[in-house]
């Protein structure tokens, strides 16, 4: 018999299955909220989007008060190497979903970058902010 563990996604407004990955996302969730003030009516989690005909989901959305996109989370488990493929497939996402900052964590090692001229360059999470 197996048991799923459940935790309650504020965002989707739903328990959902507790995966390493979703783990790391509630963790992002709760400290976008608690440490940068960030309101939940602000964010979305599992936002789909089309890229080359195929569909995706972005973890972690956080919208401007206009309600644009403003801030990309991606979250990997935490077995989930953060590499250079990890990175170049959040900065392919900012091409539909066009973002001021991304954030990319597994829960261990989390990077922040910035939109500059030529793209994004890694900066620290008052980027976010």
């Amino acid at each position: 018999m197996t048991f799923l563990m459940k935790i309650f996604d504020p965002l989707r407004r739903k328990e959902v299955e507790l995966t390493p990955e979703e783990g790391v996302r509630q963790a992002v969730i709760t400290w976008l909220r608690d440490t940068c003030s960030i309101s939940p009516t602000r964010m979305k989690s599992e936002v789909p989007f089309e890229y080359n005909s195929l569909q995706y989901r972005a973890d972690i959305v956080v919208y401007d008060r206009n309600l644009n996109p403003d801030i990309l989370v991606e979250c990997k488990a935490p077995s989930v190497k953060i590499d250079r493929c990890v990175i170049e497939q959040v900065v392919r996402y900012t091409r539909v979903l066009p973002v001021r900052a991304i954030m990319v964590t597994n829960g261990t090692t989390t990077l922040f970058f910035k939109k500059n001229g030529n793209g994004y360059v890694q900066a620290d999470s008052t980027a976010l902010l």
